[in-house]
């Protein structure tokens, strides 16, 4: 296996992925090693006779507090089981190994005063593949994502609960299986573990990866459709973008063209009468596009917050503690709620599209997609669920970043609301990925109306992947199941993949 080596360069959203999705195995390099311990070793040099945030005094209002030198080691511990009030279901594995990943990446940059033992076992934690109990709800953002990285932090002072060989079982026991031995937290250690944006990051990394995957399903899906329901590619000419060069625009109907690219159905009705298609076949680039615009910004932002130092203070030698607020998670919280309305408007047109294929004005396709109208229904629930979805999404896709409510007795006055926008949008992006699978269902079956005339290579590949899975409708059946197995061709991209493999790279 592969080991990432962490030191002072770019954590990129793909090896992020890569790491948390298949147990990869982290080490630090010996520069990162020499700059924590040096980071530690100034926190142990800090006056006792000045006052610094979180190492010698209480936190948040309490921060006028001073506390005893004897209670210092005491103070790091209560503050992260007092902080280790999350409520609702345990949070997705992947997203908890994302959480302590960037924890990790963030502690490694030597400005957080942690002891070289503490991050190691957290790197060990994360190797071992022992998943800390984390409740989804409780966090605001700001400062940063307290609750449930306390609750993360819990298992390094052998205390909370995690899954380790499948086994639930407690911080002690944990650890002892393991063959790790409990933290004793020095001063500004507790803070340093709970004080950042590891959670709101995570679940924004996640769903961006997913939201680029499908982009590029959207497009094979359009053009599915595009071919079944005798569309037109001129809309997608390049002559036509190059008069409205938003990049992603650009590259929607640079892969329309390609995936349209010799149709045998398209060449069969060129010199029919129809002018135009409907605005969600022919302003699909400008739609699609403006999505993916959105998301190519959001990677930006996303692993930007990968890269950084978010907690609170800072320590840059041992004369120079400065207090910030690096931890507030309002970059990730605006783009988690524009991710969220990008990934919307994919499934709101990808509705639109559905309607047409299934009441086509087309003789070559029968209402419903099935020969026997009256005595089967065919697609025709299909659209329901879409647009069940869909009217979800505009509820979902309300932003959580235009919301504050103040904590810690008015010391936090604003905070982001990012990890309630990063649920959002991961909730807003399965709803996507199923409306759009609904779309290929219905594409696949007008396709089958068309026979013996076949689409173009890439569309035919696509449709032969989901024929692999589910096979054409003759008559009524029980859909959900044929609805969740093209699901998980889109989730996990295994359409575009195929689809590359015979016709290219897409953009």
């Amino acid at each position: 296996m592969k080991i990432y080596i962490l030191k002072n360069q770019k954590l990129l959203l793909e090896d992020f992925i890569s790491l948390c999705e298949n147990n990869g195995q982290i080490k630090i390099s010996t520069e990162t090693k020499k700059r924590v311990k040096q980071s530690a070793e100034n926190v142990k040099k800090l006056s006792k006779k000045n006052r610094y945030y979180g190492i010698n005094t209480g936190f948040g209002a309490l921060a006028n507090k001073v506390i005893a030198d004897d209670k210092l080691a005491e103070l790091q511990k209560n503050l992260v089981r007092s902080h280790s009030c999350g409520v609702g279901k345990p949070l997705d594995k992947n997203i908890v190994r994302g959480m302590i990943l960037l924890l990790i990446n963030s502690l490694s940059k030597g400005y957080s005063g942690i002891q070289p033992k503490t991050l190691e076992t957290l790197i060990q934690i994360f190797n071992k593949d022992i998943t800390p109990i984390i409740p989804e709800k409780g966090s605001v953002g700001a400062s940063g994502d307290l609750i449930p990285l306390a609750h993360l932090a819990l298992i390094l002072i052998g205390e909370g609960e995690a899954i380790y060989k499948n086994k639930l079982l407690k911080g002690k026991e944990i650890l002892s299986k393991a063959g790790l031995s409990q933290i004793e937290l020095k001063p500004k250690e507790g803070l340093a573990l709970i004080n950042g944006t590891h959670l709101l990051t995570s679940l924004a990394a996640f769903c961006l990866y997913r939201a680029q995957n499908l982009t590029k399903t959207a497009d094979i899906t359009l053009a599915m459709s595009l071919d079944a329901l005798h569309g037109t590619n001129k809309p997608f000419y390049p002559s036509i973008h190059k008069l409205k060069p938003h990049p992603g625009q650009i590259m929607c109907a640079e892969n329309i063209i390609k995936l349209t690219n010799e149709s045998k159905i398209m060449a069969s009705h060129k010199k029919c009468n129809r002018i135009q298609d409907a605005y969600s076949f022919r302003c699909s680039p400008q739609v699609h596009g403006a999505s993916r615009d959105a998301i190519s910004y959001i990677k930006k932002v996303v692993e930007t917050e990968m890269n950084s130092v978010t907690d609170n203070p800072l320590i840059f030698s041992e004369n120079k503690v400065l207090c910030s607020g690096n931890f507030h998670g309002q970059a990730i919280a605006l783009t988690s709620d524009f991710l969220g309305i990008a990934l919307a408007e994919l499934a709101d047109i990808s509705e639109k599209r559905i309607a047409q294929l299934l009441n086509s004005k087309l003789d070559i396709l029968p209402i419903f997609l099935t020969k026997h109208n009256g005595l089967n229904s065919g697609l025709m629930l299909s659209q329901y669920a879409a647009a069940a979805m869909v009217s979800e999404n505009k509820v979902l896709a309300h932003p959580a970043s235009v919301d504050s409510i103040p904590t810690s007795a008015n010391q936090e006055d604003h905070v982001s609301m990012a990890p309630i926008a990063g649920k959002k949008a991961l909730e807003i992006l399965f709803n996507a990925e199923n409306v759009i699978a609904i779309e290929l269902l219905c594409a696949s079956q007008a396709l089958d109306f068309n026979l013996p005339l076949k689409p173009s290579k890439g569309v035919q590949k696509a449709y032969q992947t989901i024929r692999e899975k589910v096979s054409v409708l003759k008559k009524d059946k029980i859909l959900y199941k044929k609805i969740s197995q093209i699901y998980k061709l889109v989730r996990d991209a295994t359409i575009v993949e195929e689809v590359e493999k015979s016709i290219g790279k897409l953009k």
